[in-house]
C-alpha cells in the first residue's frame, strides 16, 4: 500500500509508513475515528479507515463503526475503496442487513470505466457470504465474465467458484458453468488458468466432472501452459493429471509439451509436472503406441532419466521445501525406484539439515539401497550413529537393520556394523541394535545366532520396554543355545510387576518356551510366572495368555510344544509398505497434502456442502421441502410425548421418547430383549435409556493413603452431578466408616453438597466399597481461567479418614459431559443462528478413530448422547458423497456455557470427524474431549 500523508511529523519515524497505524491508540479512539471518517479531507478519511483496518487486524472489535466506514464507500479513490471493501468482507457476516446498503455501490462500481474498480466490485461481492447479496451478484458477474478487459474476466472466473460454494443451483441456472468452459478458449492465458482453477474447485465441491476436457480444450490448455503465471500453470497441470488420454501416443504427445515445466524455478510447477508425467507413463506402459512395445519402453526409459535432475534440484531448496519434496519422492521411489537408483548420494544427510529432513532422507536411503551401494550406505549410517541427536541415531541404527532385512547378501555386513555399534556401550545405541537384531533373527532364522553371546553381555544396559521385550524374545527363542537362559530370564522376573505390559507378555511366553525346552530346571520359574500373570496382574491380555498357557501345559504338554515352539513365518521386507492401490491414489495426489500425509484426501478432509459455518450450511436444509422440515421437527421434538407416530417417523419418535427419562425420571421400559442389549446400543424395540457410567481411574494407591486404594470418576444422573469413589481397603486395620471430603477451587466451581462420607457397611481390611458424593456448583469455588489458556480439567481433592486421622490428597480429571444440563436442547432456528454468530476462528476440529460399532451407528449415537444431555438437532446426507452423513448436536452446561457440534460419519468407516463451536473458548477442548470419550466408550 503506498504511503499517505507526505513528509510526516518529527515523531513519525517512518514518514508515511503505515506501521504507525498499529500503535496503541489513546482512550476514546472510537469517537475520534468516527469524526475522522466523516471528515471532508480525503487524506484524513483514508488515514481513519487505515486505523480501523489496523485495529481489525490485531483483533479489536470495530464493528460499531460499520455505518461510518460504509459511508466512505462512495468515493472515486481506489485506495479508499479497497480499504472499505476489505472492512465490509470482514464484518458482513455479523452485519448482513447493513451490508445490503452497499449493494448499490457494488452494482455501480461493476459498471465503472476503470477495470480495476469493476474487478474489485465483483470480487468483493463474491467474498461477502450473505445470501441476499448473491441475488444482486449474478447480473454484474454475468457482465464481468464477458468484459473486454482480461483482468476483469479472470477475477470473475474465480468469483463463479465462490458463488457455487454458496448457491450451486444459481450458478447452473444462470449458465455460468458454460461461460467458464468458453473462457478456457480465451486469448488471455491468465483467464484460461483462472477458469481451469474455478472449474477444478467446483468439480471437487460437487463431486462431478464439470471440467470435460475435449481434444480442442486440451490443445487450448497446452497452449496456455507456456504463457500463464506459475500458479496458473499449476492449475492447468493438475487438470491435465486428471485427464485420461485415449492411448499411449496421445499421452506421449502431452508429456512432450509438459516436460519443459520440469525446469521451472517454482517447485510447485515442477511437482505438478512430475505428477502428470508419472500418471501418463502408466498409460504408455499399459499399451504401446502403434503397437510398438519396444518403442514405448525406450520412451519410458528416456522419461525416467529426465525426471531425476529436477527432483534432485529440489533438494537444494529451503528445508521446508526439501521436506515436502522428500515426502513426494518417497512415493515416487516406491512407484518407480529406477528413477533415482543412481542418485542415492544426494540423500545423504548434511550436518546442518533439520531433523525432519534427516528422517525423511533416511527413509529414502533405505528404499534406494541395493547390493551395489550397500557398502557406501553402511559407512554413512555408521557415521550417523555417532551423532548427538538421539532420535536420529536410533533411526540410523534401525535403518542398518532394515537394510539387513531387505538385502540377504548384505545381511552379514549389516550385522557386523551393528556389533561394532554395540561395542560403543552407548545406552540408546545398544537398545536400538537389540531391537533390530531381533528382526534380523526373524528374517533369517538359525543363521546369525553366534552373536547372541554379545547381546547377553549387554543385558544391564537395557531399560526401555521395547529393547527388553526384544532381548527376552531372543532368549526364549534360542534358550537351548544359551547355557544360562533360565538365569537371564530370572533377572527380569525380579521386576515383573513393575515392567511394561509388552515386557510382561514377552517374559511370560519366553519362560514357557524355556520350560518346554528344559523342564527340569525351570519348573519353579514357570509356576511363579503363571501365578504372577493370572493372580497378581490386572492386565486382561496378560491374564488370558497366562490361563491359556497354564491349561495347555497342564492338559497336553505336547500340544503346548506345537503351539508355543511351532515354526514361525519369516518376516517380510516392508520397505515398500504402501498397498499398490493406495500408492496409485497418492501418486495422483502428488504436490498436495495427501502426498505429505501419505493418506488419501477423504481420510482427513471432509468437503461437505451444508457446513453450518457457511452462509448456506444447515440453513439451506430448511428450504429443502416441507417433508424434510416435518421430519426434522419430529426428530427435534425433545419435549414430545411418546405417541406412536405415523409412517417412517415413528421409529424416530420412539427413540426420542426413550430418552426422556432424564427429565421425568420415568425410564421407558424396553419392549423386549432385556437390559444388556440396550446398554450396549444393540437397541431392541423400545429405545430404553441406559444410565451414564463414571469412568473410574485409580487416583491414590495404598502406600499414599493409609493402606487404602482409591478410584474416582464423575457422572450425572437425574440432574445430579456426582463424584463416584471406590475404596479398596488393602492394609488399613481400622474399617473405613466415616470420611470427610473437600475440593480445591476448580475450573467448574464444583464443591461437595455435604463434606461427610458415610461408608455403610464399613469397608474392612480386604474388602471394598463404593460411595457417591453429590457435587453442586458454587460460584465461590470457581477458579478463574487465565486469559488465552484452556481450562484445566483437574479437580484437586482432600479426604480425611475420621477413624485414623489420616489425610490424603489426589487430583482427578473432570469429564465435562457430567456438567451438561438436561435443558441444553435448541430448536433448529436457534441452532443455526447460534452457529452463524460464532466466529469461525473459534472452531475446534478432531477425528476419533477406531470407534466401536455402536458409535458408528448414528441412531445409537443419538441415544447415547441424549442420555448424557447431548441433544440431537438435525442430520443430513452430504451431497455427492455416498454413505456420508453430517449430524448436529447442542449442549449446555449447568453453568450456562453452550457448545454446538457437527459430527461427520461415513458408512463402513469406524471413525468420526468432530467440529465444535463455542463462545466459551477456554472450555472448548474439554467439550470436544467429552464427545470423543462418549463415542469411544
Amino acid at each position: 500500500m503506498p504511503p499517505i500523508g507526505g513528509g510526516g511529523s518529527k515523531g513519525d519515524a517512518g514518514g508515511g509508513s503505515d506501521s504507525r497505524f498499529f500503535t496503541t491508540q489513546k482512550k476514546g479512539e472510537m469517537h475520534e475515528l468516527r469524526l475522522e471518517l466523516h471528515s471532508t479531507d480525503r487524506t484524513t478519511k483514508v488515514d481513519a479507515v487505515k486505523k480501523v483496518i489496523a485495529s481489525m487486524t490485531v483483533g479489536k472489535d470495530v464493528s460499531m463503526l460499520f455505518t461510518d466506514v460504509l459511508n466512505c464507500v462512495q468515493t472515486g479513490n481506489i485506495e479508499l475503496k479497497k480499504l472499505v471493501y476489505l472492512y465490509l468482507i470482514n464484518y458482513a457476516k455479523s452485519q448482513p442487513e447493513l451490508t445490503l446498503l452497499a449493494v448499490n455501490t457494488f452494482v455501480k462500481d461493476a459498471n465503472d470505466p476503470n477495470p480495476l474498480i469493476r474487478a474489485l466490485a465483483v470480487r468483493t461481492m463474491g467474498c461477502i457470504r450473505v445470501d441476499r447479496i448473491t441475488e444482486y451478484l449474478c447480473e454484474p458477474l454475468s457482465r464481468a465474465l464477458r468484459d473486454e478487459d482480461p483482468y476483469v474476466r479472470k477475477t470473475a472466473a474465480v468469483c463463479v467458484a465462490k458463488l457455487y460454494d454458496i448457491a450451486p443451483g444459481l450458478v447452473q441456472e444462470r449458465g455460468f458453468l458454460e461461460t467458464l468452459h468458453d473462457l478456457i478458449s480465451d486469448s488471455n492465458p491468465s483467464v484460461v488458468a483462472n477458469s481451469v482453477a474455478a472449474l477444478s474447485e467446483i468439480a471437487e465441491t460437487s463431486g462431478q466432472d464439470v471440467m470435460k476436457i475435449s481434444a480442442a480444450v486440451l490443445q487450448k490448455l497446452l497452449a496456455a501452459l507456456n504463457e500463464c503465471t506459475e500458479w496458473g500453470q499449476v492449475f492447468i497441470l493438475d487438470s491435465l493429471a486428471k485427464y485420461t488420454p485415449a492411448d499411449g501416443r496421445e499421452a506421449e504427445g502431452i508429456i512432450e509439451r509438459v516436460t519443459p515445466r520440469l525446469q521451472h524455478a517454482n517447485s510447485a510447477v515442477v511437482m505438478s509436472a512430475v505428477k502428470v508425467i508419472l500418471s501418463y507413463m502408466e498409460i504408455m506402459a499399459a499399451g504401446g503406441a502403434g503397437g510398438s512395445g519396444g518403442s514405448n519402453a525406450d520412451s519410458i526409459r528416456n522419461l525416467t532419466r529426465k525426471l531425476a535432475p529436477p527432483l534432485v534440484t529440489l533438494l537444494n531448496s529451503e528445508p521446508e521445501i526439501q521436506y515436502v519434496a522428500l515426502r513426494n519422492i518417497n512415493l515416487i521411489v516406491q512407484k518407480r525406484p529406477n528413477i533415482l537408483e543412481n542418485e542415492i548420494k544426494v540423500f545423504f544427510c548434511k550436518y546442518n539439515d533439520p531433523i525432519y529432513v534427516k528422517m525423511e532422507k533416511l527413509e529414502i536411503i533405505i528404499k534406494l539401497v541395493s547390493e551395489r551401494n550397500i557398502d557406501q550406505v553402511l559407512l554413512e549410517l555408521k557415521e550417523y550413529a555417532t551423532e548427538v541427536d538421539v532420535d536420529f541415531v536410533r533411526k540410523s541404527v534401525s535403518a542398518i537393520g532394515r537394510c539387513a532385512v531387505k538385502l540377504e547378501r548384505a545381511a552379514e555386513r549389516c550385522i557386523g556394523v551393528l556389533l561394532e555399534l554395540i561395542q560403543t556401550k552407548v545406552n540408546y545405541v545398544v537398545q536400538e541394535s537389540v531391537i533390530v537384531i531381533k528382526d534380523v533373527f526373524r528374517r533369517y532364522p538359525n543363521r546369525y545366532e553366534s552373536i547372541i553371546a554379545t547381546l547377553c553381555d549387554n543385558l544391564d544396559t537395557l531399560d526401555e520396554p521395547l529393547a527388553k521385550a526384544s532381548m527376552i524374545w531372543i532368549i526364549g527363542e534360542y534358550a537351548e543355545r544359551i547355557d544360562n537362559a533360565d538365569e537371564l530370564l530370572d533377572t527380569f522376573l525380579e521386576t515383573f510387576e513393575e515392567e511394561d505390559p509388552a515386557v510382561q507378555l514377552q517374559l511370560l511366553t519366553a519362560t514357557v518356551k524355556c520350560f518346554l525346552k528344559n523342564p527340569e530346571d525351570t519348573q519353579d520359574m514357570v509356576q511363579r510366572v503363571l501365578d504372577l500373570a493370572t493372580e497378581e496382574s490386572d492386565n486382561p491380555d496378560l491374564r488370558d495368555r497366562g490361563f491359556i498357557y497354564w491349561r495347555l501345559l497342564s492338559t497336553d504338554p505336547e500340544a503346548a510344544k506345537l503351539v508355543v515352539l511351532g515354526d514361525k513365518p519369516v518376516i517380510e521386507d516392508d520397505t515398500f509398505r504402501l498397498e499398490p492401490n493406495l500408492l496409485n491414489v497418492l501418486i495422483g495426489q502428488i504436490a498436495t497434502l495427501s502426498s505429505i500425509y501419505h493418506k488419501p484426501p477423504e481420510s482427513f478432509v471432509v468437503r461437505a456442502r451444508g457446513h453450518p459455518g457457511d452462509a448456506g450450511g444447515i440453513g439451506d436444509a430448511a428450504d429443502d421441502g416441507e417433508e424434510e422440515e416435518e421430519e426434522y421437527e419430529d426428530e427435534n421434538d425433545v419435549q414430545g410425548s411418546g405417541g406412536a407416530g405415523g409412517g417412517a417417523a415413528g421409529a424416530v419418535d420412539l427413540l426420542d421418547m426413550g430418552g426422556l427419562g432424564i427429565s421425568d425420571n420415568q425410564p421407558a421400559q424396553p419392549s423386549g430383549g432385556g437390559g444388556l442389549e440396550d446398554v450396549f446400543g444393540g437397541g431392541g424395540g423400545g429405545g430404553g435409556e441406559f444410565e451414564p457410567q463414571a469412568r473410574m481411574v485409580k487416583v491414590c494407591t495404598a502406600d499414599k493413603s493409609g493402606g487404602v486404594d482409591i478410584s474416582a470418576g464423575f457422572r450425572q444422573v437425574n440432574g445430579k452431578i456426582t463424584m463416584e469413589l471406590e475404596f479398596q481397603n488393602v492394609a488399613c486395620a481400622a474399617p473405613l466408616s466415616s470420611l470427610a471430603i473437600q475440593l480445591n477451587k476448580n475450573a467448574f466451581g464444583l464443591s461437595p453438597a455435604s463434606q461427610q462420607i458415610i461408608c455403610n457397611p464399613p469397608v474392612a481390611q480386604g474388602t471394598s466399597g463404593r460411595n457417591s458424593v453429590e457435587l453442586v456448583n458454587t460460584p465461590a469455588m470457581l477458579a478463574p481461567v487465565p486469559a488465552g489458556q484452556p481450562a484445566t480439567p483437574q479437580v484437586q481433592v482432600a479426604i480425611k479418614n475420621m477413624s485414623t486421622g489420616t489425610v490424603f490428597y489426589f487430583a482427578v480429571n473432570f469429564n465435562l459431559e457430567a456438567l451438561f444440563a438436561p435443558d441444553g436442547a435448541l430448536d433448529r432456528t436457534a441452532f443455526i443462528e447460534a452457529w452463524k454468530g460464532i466466529d469461525d476462528r473459534k472452531e475446534l476440529y478432531g477425528t476419533v478413530s477406531d470407534l466401536p460399532p455402536s458409535s458408528t451407528d448414528i441412531e445409537g449415537v443419538q441415544r447415547k448422547f441424549k442420555t448424557n444431555n447431548v441433544f440431537f438437532i438435525a442430520r443430513r446426507p452430504v451431497p455427492n458423497s455416498e454413505g456420508q452423513e453430517v449430524v448436529y448436536f447442542s449442549m449446555r452446561t449447568v453453568t450456562g456455557m453452550e457448545f454446538l457440534a457437527e459430527l461427520t460419519f461415513k458408512q463402513g468407516v469406524n471413525a468420526c470427524k468432530i467440529c465444535l463451536k463455542t463462545e466459551s473458548s477456554a472450555y472448548g477442548v474439554l467439550a470436544k474431549v467429552a464427545l470423543e470419550n462418549l463415542l469411544r466408550h
